[in-house]
């Protein structure tokens, strides 16, 4: 992986102190080991990019996709890519996916941390 721009860290920063309200609940659930002793990072930089939720030993790169990602389809398939191409694994929930259905989002990461590398949820 590439060296992280200074910019990209101080963004990730910022966007750390103000989470939305999914990733404040997905972070209150996964925190600290909270999630099977699995320790993720928050607002992540890999590369030009910086992911909501990385798992570091699985590669594993968690997106949450509120409305605004609607129009940005070509955006996040490119993005994905790029992420794939570098290693990783990527596995996309929507806001209301956070909300309404918790414990299934968590089942999801579960198993797909534990699983085998290689597969992707788009």
């Amino acid at each position: 992986m590439r060296r992280i721009h200074p910019e990209i860290r101080k963004r990730a920063r910022r966007m750390r102190h103000d989470p939305t309200p999914a990733e404040a609940t997905l972070w209150a659930r996964s925190r600290d080991g909270r999630l099977n002793g699995l320790k993720f990072r928050r607002q992540h930089p890999i590369g030009p990019f910086i992911a909501d939720f990385y798992y570091p030993q699985g590669k594993l790169v968690i997106e949450l996709d509120g409305g605004g990602h609607l129009n940005q389809k070509e955006y996040d398939d490119a993005r994905t890519d790029w992420l794939i191409s570098q290693g990783c694994r990527v596995v996309r929930f929507t806001n209301d996916e956070v909300r309404y259905q918790l414990d299934r989002v968590l089942t999801v990461i579960l198993q797909t941390c534990e699983g085998e590398p290689g597969g992707n949820n788009r």
